[in-house]
């Protein structure tokens, strides 16, 4: 049986990407093309871009759809229980993330 990398794992095509807006149709200049670089991105980009997105639900959507990691979509999904806003979703986000992030990369070495 071939090995192969989990698609959440993978570099993601142009219009594949995750694209950080702060409103509609102000795109704050940050994508992410993985996983790996959305963990980062969710450290850089403004909070109001976290924000914006997070309550529209485009996060667990595009892990859903686009990286196929239903896991990983309904943990994000969960966090709207908490309500965060500014740094504590920064914060959470993160966690959330990297600590899928760690275990699919951990699966994978």
């Amino acid at each position: 049986m071939p090995f192969s990398v989990p698609r959440s794992l993978r570099r993601l095509p142009r219009e594949k990407e995750f694209y950080f807006f702060t409103s509609i149709g102000n795109y704050s200049g940050q994508h992410a093309s993985s996983l790996e670089e959305f963990v980062t991105k969710i450290r850089q980009v403004n909070v109001k871009s976290l924000e914006f997105h997070f309550h529209r639900g485009d996060f667990e959507r595009w892990v859903a759809e686009v990286l196929e990691d239903e896991e990983l979509a309904n943990a994000i999904k969960s966090l709207h229980n908490f309500s965060p806003l500014g740094d504590a979703l920064r914060d959470q986000l993160y966690v959330v993330v990297w600590k899928r992030y760690e275990k699919l990369r951990g699966q994978n070495l």
